[in-house]
């Protein structure tokens, strides 16, 4: 699945509009502090100090960094080796499209409206909350009616897909609506904000693997995924096929990215 150029022209629309780099620093136009009496319990700790350093905007500076590439396990995998995982239930950013990622104008559309409003989020969460993350990965779920045309009738014409980025779990509604304010705030509103909508997914058992290398050198890889590996473990496709970009796409050459290869799995139905 060959998104890299699409995902770079979205990228370099996000970075014009919000000055994304890769430390994630930055900051969108204040709004008002978190509504309610005494400290919010969301609020994060300052490194080496307390949750009233934390309370207090003025004080205290640096503050513990969630990375969850590195705190999730199911956000790290293996190359050449199938893992049976558990993936927790997660609230995502989603905008959904059709077709090609590589001639689709929407795939980069997508890329260029979910990381403003993601990167708002992540600034809020920081300031009025104090607690601050590295914005995780983008991810994607891809379908077709046909589930050849991923693998031996490769046709991306017809593919299906949903661009994903994971919500913190101590962020709520009132803090993503927050975001969606700033980003609409702003001189440059991308096109397809309107389009994007928070929603749950859980998936439960997964297998998946890390894929190293050109998007179009997956089939083999989700050819061995589904019709050796997922049988032989008494196990059946019960999801949507999901992966999740490690890679900056701008920065890192073809053989190089990183993508998990994840597959929701059950329990195969008794052919007795």
């Amino acid at each position: 699945m060959d998104r890299t150029g699409a995902a770079t022209e979205g990228f370099l629309k996000v970075s014009a509009a919000v000055g994304v780099r890769r430390s994630g620093c930055g900051g969108v136009p204040g709004q008002a502090p978190h509504p309610g009496p005494g400290p919010d319990p969301r609020r994060g700790v300052p490194v080496g100090g307390s949750h009233e350093q934390a309370d207090d905007p003025g004080r205290g500076g640096e503050f513990e960094k969630v990375d969850f590439g590195k705190t999730s396990a199911d956000y790290r995998a293996r190359r050449g080796r199938f893992d049976i995982v558990d993936v927790p239930a997660r609230s995502y950013l989603m905008i959904d499209g059709h077709g090609d990622p590589n001639s689709a104008s929407e795939f980069a559309e997508a890329i260029a409206a979910l990381y403003p409003v993601a990167y708002a989020l992540k600034f809020h969460s920081k300031r009025e909350l104090g607690r601050d993350y590295v914005v995780p990965p983008l991810e994607g779920l891809w379908w077709a009616t046909d589930p050849d045309s991923f693998t031996t009738a490769r046709d991306k014409s017809r593919w299906d897909w949903t661009l994903l980025l994971m919500i913190p779990d101590w962020l709520g509604a009132e803090d993503v609506e927050a975001a969606f304010g700033a980003v609409r705030a702003k001189r440059a509103v991308p096109g397809r904000i309107d389009d994007i909508r928070v929603a749950g997914l859980t998936e439960g058992r997964c297998v998946q693997t890390l894929h190293v290398g050109s998007f179009d050198d997956e089939a083999p890889v989700l050819e061995e995924m589904h019709q050796r590996f997922i049988p032989a473990h008494g196990l059946a496709m019960t999801g949507t096929h999901h992966e999740i970009y490690l890679s900056d796409f701008r920065r890192t050459a073809v053989q190089r990215l990183r993508t998990i290869l994840r597959q929701p799995v059950g329990p195969a139905s008794d052919p007795s």
